[in-house]
């Protein structure tokens, strides 16, 4: 028996590898192996085959090449051990612009680090360009560190996940509130009604950055709200800006059966407001205290921090019958370190530096449904399913 590469290439059209497949049945050759991937109405296809040369199926496939007016090449292929796969990761790039060079930059990170881009595939075209490489062998760690350094130098964003089914079976999503899944920082909002901005918003400053703990911050910042009316509430609530592609990225997880949460160190009274904005399964935050219809200065109940976020999510999982290596977490601050650590997925979204080094790969454009793309869900895939459930498909979406 002979090993041979057989690769089609030409324009795409019906009956290509129906034809082939016949042919290689009437001559009792082996397929082993079949990967193919159009471009552009260009076909590129690829079979590992064993052939009898007694019964070579060579001519028949030259000619029906011939016939459909595509290249039929053979190569003679010394091995064709179907052992134990090397390990497999995909490596997803994207940023608002994809240069020739920012694209090189992280193959050469891939290569460098003994891995191979076996498949390379676009994810989207907007809001911004990102394509998935599926990569197969190479140390994880080296070319996590790799990548990371190509995404520094060519501004891009780069996360990189061992493929298989941990990826693939991923079923929770838990999400931060403040300057993740809205815009703002809704303390320093409620601050404002109460006058004292600028007291609150140092305070919100290094908490988030981890220069000091955030339950003594967040009891601080609290306190100099006292007295405010709490009506200041709803005022509030009108005034909470969604991130853009909050909306699209909620619609596409609940689509796709995962179970949704924010989990935030705020308050319950704006998380519920988002949860029921824009259709999340969970909302847990902290309570702000009201007797006689304002604010009293303290919080009541379970006090929501970095450990207590990490709780919530392990509790949900559990309640879920889901594995912590099935969630995600996705958060930008200090109080979101053991978080995104306790998730199987950890994304940092347009964070501080503290939450980066935490967790596995971190997103720094504007569009908060870029995060299904490093889950591998296309954009084409997201824009049909909205158009048929009768959502507007147009961009910016919200």
């Amino acid at each position: 028996m002979t090993a041979l590469l057989v690769r089609i290439s030409g324009r795409d059209q019906t009956g290509i590898n129906a034809g082939v497949l016949e042919i290689l049945d009437q001559s009792a050759a082996r397929l082993i192996d079949m990967e193919q991937v159009v471009v552009r109405d260009r076909i590129h296809c690829g079979m590992l085959i064993e052939i009898d040369e007694e019964r070579s199926p060579l001519k028949e496939l030259l000619y029906f090449g011939w016939q459909k007016g595509v290249s039929v090449e053979f190569e003679i292929v010394e091995s064709v051990d179907v052992g134990p796969l090397p390990p497999r990761f995909a490596v997803t790039v994207m940023g608002s612009s994809l240069a020739p060079g920012a694209v090189a930059g992280v193959a050469n990170a891939v290569s460098d680090s003994g891995g191979n881009i076996e498949r390379i595939s676009q994810l989207s075209r907007y809001p911004v360009v990102s394509y998935e490489m599926l990569v197969v062998g190479g140390d994880l760690e080296a070319m996590r560190a790799a990548l990371l350094r190509a995404s520094h130098e060519h501004l891009v964003d780069v996360a990189i996940q061992a493929e298989g089914l941990a990826r693939r079976a991923k079923r929770l999503v838990v999400i931060d509130m403040d300057s993740t899944l809205v815009q703002d920082e809704v303390i320093d909002l409620l601050a404002a009604e109460a006058g004292v901005a600028d007291e609150v918003a140092e305070l919100t400053r290094l908490a988030m950055e981890g220069a000091t703990d955030y339950g003594t911050a967040l009891r601080d910042r609290v306190a100099l709200l006292a007295g405010t009316p709490e009506d200041a509430l709803e005022r509030v609530a009108a005034k909470i800006r969604l991130t853009p592609g909050a909306r699209t990225f909620v619609r596409t997880l609940r689509r796709l059966g995962y179970t949704t949460a924010v989990v935030s160190g705020g308050f319950q009274y704006f998380a519920d407001h988002v949860k029921e904005q824009i259709g999340l399964d969970h909302a847990f935050a902290n309570t702000l205290e009201r007797e006689g219809g304002v604010l009293t200065g303290n919080l009541e109940g379970r006090l929501i921090d970095g450990p207590g976020k990490a709780a919530i999510l392990a509790e949900i999982a559990a309640s879920e019958h889901i594995g912590l290596e099935q969630t995600v977490a996705v958060g930008d601050g200090a109080n979101d370190l053991e978080m995104l650590s306790a998730a199987g997925l950890g994304i940092a979204f347009n964070a501080k530096p503290a939450a980066v080094a935490a967790a596995d790969t971190s997103v720094n454009v504007p569009y908060l449904d870029a995060l299904l793309f490093i889950l591998g869900i296309r954009r084409d895939d997201i824009e049909e399913a909205d158009r048929r459930d009768g959502h507007d498909g147009g961009y910016p979406a919200v």
